[in-house]
């Protein structure tokens, strides 16, 4: 080191007492290599100390007293007339310590390090896995439950869905054509509100009446349902839900089953100003195939000219082949009055 070197020949007066019971000595102190050594008057050696190990008693005050660290009863005191051994003691002890390492500083960086993965983990892993947590746990009847709940919130604006009695059959014809004879009641069809279709948690998918009154044709209608099925299928509404409202309340329905009437609120209004979410052709296409439907009404029911939608129409997967309608034409047109006059 170089502050070693630069007083490795350094000799200064002091005073040294081996232990408090023992008195006072006048001695001589020699500064060697990292090492003070201590001599009598005679140059007998009394003691030697690692400066690495010496402490001082009184930082900053005068006579300067040092102690081998850990062992205050053997002390080395320094008058003003030493300020040079006191001054290299210091700038040796300061540079030893610089080399040391720093606990503290060691801890801080340790303690930051598991605060920053704490946060990384509340921040960034802990929503996403509570709401898969969630949606898996959350059971068939709890899904239908707040399907109904933001229903009773979407027909406050919509008006009370439409069911004329003649038109309660054909929709449930419509319904199992489309969708399966499991869903039979899934289907409802609103006066307004909804622009064309939207979907709920539990299954039911919602139509605007103009979607039964204006099409020529079921097949058209049938296509709107069955598309709106498939964007419920490519991500699960409760999760659609839930990231909408947020991490509160994914755990609010994981701990006590029911979400605040304020997070239904939101999403229910939220339901009836989003744009639809596209769907990429291959899978509409695949989804009119296992339907046994025909893509073609619905494509041009979507843009006239069928420019935009003209794959649709070129890959009609039941084009050309017989299908099984999709409903009577007593039953069609007994449905298109489902709202009345």
């Amino acid at each position: 080191m170089t502050a070693l070197k630069e007083f490795q020949r350094l000799e200064a007066e002091a005073v040294w007492r081996a232990t408090p019971a023992d008195q006072r000595k006048d001695v001589i102190v020699s500064l060697g290599d990292a090492s003070l050594t201590i001599l009598d008057l005679r140059e007998n050696v009394l003691a030697h100390w690692s400066v690495a190990a010496v402490a001082r008693a009184n930082k900053g005050q005068m006579p300067a007293i040092y102690h081998p660290d850990g062992d205050p009863g053997e002390t080395l005191e320094f008058g003003e007339d030493s300020a040079q051994m006191i001054d290299a003691i210091e700038r040796i002890r300061s540079a030893i310590d610089r080399s040391r390492a720093k606990p503290g500083k060691l801890r801080v960086w340790i303690t930051t390090f598991i605060a920053a993965l704490v946060v990384g983990f509340v921040v960034f892993w802990l929503p996403d896995a509570l709401l898969r947590h969630t949606v898996q746990v959350v059971p068939a009847v709890k899904r239908i439950e707040i399907g109904d709940a933001l229903l009773a919130r979407i027909t406050r604006i919509s008006g009370q869905p439409c069911m004329t009695r003649d038109a309660q059959e054909p929709l449930r014809r419509l319904a199992s054509r489309v969708l399966g004879p499991a869903q039979r009641g899934a289907l409802v069809v609103l006066p307004g509100g909804v622009a064309e279709t939207a979907h709920l948690p539990g299954g039911r998918i919602l139509l605007n009446r103009a979607m039964i009154e204006d099409p020529e044709e079921p097949d058209v209608t049938a296509g709107y349902i069955l598309v709106e099925r498939l964007r419920a299928l490519s991500q699960d509404p409760l999760e659609e839900l839930l990231i909408q409202t947020g991490l509160w309340s994914s755990l609010r329905l994981l701990t006590t089953g029911q979400l605040a009437e304020d997070d239904l609120d939101r999403y229910s209004e939220y339901l009836l100003s989003r744009e639809p979410v596209p769907l990429a052709n291959e899978v509409v296409l695949a989804g009119f195939e296992t339907a046994n439907l025909r893509s073609t009404p619905y494509a041009y029911a979507i843009d006239i000219t069928g420019e935009t939608s003209l794959p649709l129409i070129e890959a009609d997967p039941v084009s050309g082949t017989d299908t099984r309608p999709v409903l009577s034409d007593a039953d069609w047109v007994r449905l298109q009055g489902i709202c009345g006059e």
